[in-house]
């Protein structure tokens, strides 16, 4: 089963103008997976699918959704507005407020988390959030499990967009998955840029945005010293796709412009080809 992802859309960054370079990346990372070699079973879009929270934004998301032949699974980052996604996409569940449901798959559960917090741009997961999740974790315990989110609840680094690993709300997400073995990964976004972390005895796989991206700078800042550091960079927009089988979960990330072909499986490659599949056991 081929997962895909797409975060970090941020449609209506350009508010009046329709063909705005936020819409031009969501189409070329789109494309690549409708028209690529691995079109896959269901795309998650994981939070920040607008910029400003408003309802014409949702309405043009729906536009560039509508293009794809498999289901769209979206959920909640910071940069959203329940009500106004609600009013373009009233077919995704809404639970006690919040954008959490369940997607059951072959041998596999998605649980989509809600951990927007209004005029917060970090995460946020109160006790009636947790409530839902130990619920839920509690009807399948035999089940494989993912849980897509916006906010990683994991520091990696890059010390503008950190998460501080004893926020309340990190602390109440660890609490609610405790114990529940079935919780084979974490699937996530907001930070603009491939990441995979261990965490909690579980694995977080972070994607890059289709909306520019984060600049790589592990060094500290200082909030009153403006240093000019690149901040955003017009990296190409990216995707993951996660491949989900018997021995897990792997992710790949790629990005949605042009790759150079420099090889390609014809008769001067077939012997390398069957001399690296040969290898491999019967």
């Amino acid at each position: 089963m081929l997962i895909a992802q797409i975060t970090d859309i941020h449609l209506g960054f350009e508010p009046d103008n329709p063909a705005e370079f936020n819409r031009k990346r969501l189409d070329q990372a789109l494309g690549c997976l409708i028209g690529g070699p691995n079109r896959p079973d269901i795309l998650l879009a994981t939070g920040d699918l607008v910029d400003r929270g408003d309802v014409d934004s949702y309405r043009r998301l729906a536009n560039a959704f509508s293009q794809c032949p498999f289901p769209v699974y979206p959920c909640m980052g910071n940069h959203d507005d329940r009500a106004s996604f609600s009013a373009i996409f009233p077919h995704i569940p809404v639970v006690d407020g919040f954008v959490q449901y369940v997607v059951p798959l072959d041998g596999l559960r998605l649980i989509v988390i809600d951990t927007l917090e209004p005029d917060r741009h970090g995460g946020a997961f109160c006790d009636i959030r947790a409530a839902w999740l130990r619920a839920r974790l509690e009807e399948a315990p035999a089940t494989p499990t993912i849980i897509v989110m916006h906010h990683p609840p994991v520091e990696v680094g890059i010390a503008w967009m950190n998460t501080h690993p004893e926020e309340p709300w990190v602390q109440r997400f660890a609490a609610a998955i405790a114990g529940h073995a079935q919780v084979e990964a974490l699937i996530c976004g907001h930070l603009h840029r491939a990441i995979v972390a261990p965490w909690k005895g579980t694995t977080i796989a972070i994607c890059p945005s289709t909306a520019p991206q984060v600049s790589l700078d592990l060094s500290p800042i200082d909030p009153e010293a403006p240093d000019n550091r690149p901040m955003i960079i017009a990296d190409p927009p990216a995707f993951a796709i996660h491949r989900w089988g018997e021995h897990g979960l792997v992710s790949h990330f790629e990005t949605a412009d042009e790759h150079v072909m420099l090889a390609k499986f014809d008769s001067g490659m077939q012997p390398l080809v069957r001399a690296l599949i040969g290898e491999r056991p019967v």
